[in-house]
């Protein structure tokens, strides 16, 4: 397998993983944050995506979607509140990568790309995308057994 297809690989397993965290977190959840100063279940997620539109931009050179490059989805009442929409806008964070990756030549994968005051080879930014993806999804793990919810499989491998 190459370093592209490998990579590819790796994003349809957490778009897997995200998928089934996804499923068992209901519309009364999403709100749910286990401190005041801490991001919602729904935030969580709409910081994964948010986030990951920004690592594919840098790591493909693709322009974000225009609904993501305007606005603050982390800020969104309306993807907040209603688990379709969290769904397909978390999801659709997962395609963007994943076709974007797909699309990569696996040459230029140690060139260096621009990510905010960084630069780094495109293959330790995708590291660092997952890394992030990583974090997050965790703490949900941590809010979702708060709430009496056992978190689905990591989906490690």
């Amino acid at each position: 397998m190459d370093r592209v297809a490998a990579l590819a690989a790796e994003w349809e397993r957490a778009k897997a993983g995200a998928t089934d965290y996804l499923g068992v977190i209901g519309a009364e959840h999403l709100g749910f944050r286990p401190t005041p100063e801490s991001r919602s279940v729904a935030e969580q997620f709409l910081h994964i995506a948010s986030t990951q539109y920004s690592f594919a931009a840098s790591v493909t050179g693709r322009a974000k979607p225009a609904a993501v490059a305007s606005g603050d989805p982390e800020k969104d009442e309306s993807l907040k509140g209603d688990p379709d929409a969290l769904r397909r806008f978390v999801l659709g964070s997962y395609d963007f990568m994943i076709e974007g990756v797909r699309g990569l030549d696996p040459a230029g994968l140690d060139d260096e790309v621009a990510f905010f005051r960084r630069q780094m080879p495109r293959s330790m930014l995708l590291a660092k995308a997952l890394e992030h993806h990583a974090h997050h999804r965790g703490q949900v793990a941590v809010y979702l057994r708060l709430a009496g919810i056992t978190p689905p499989s990591q989906r490690l491998f």
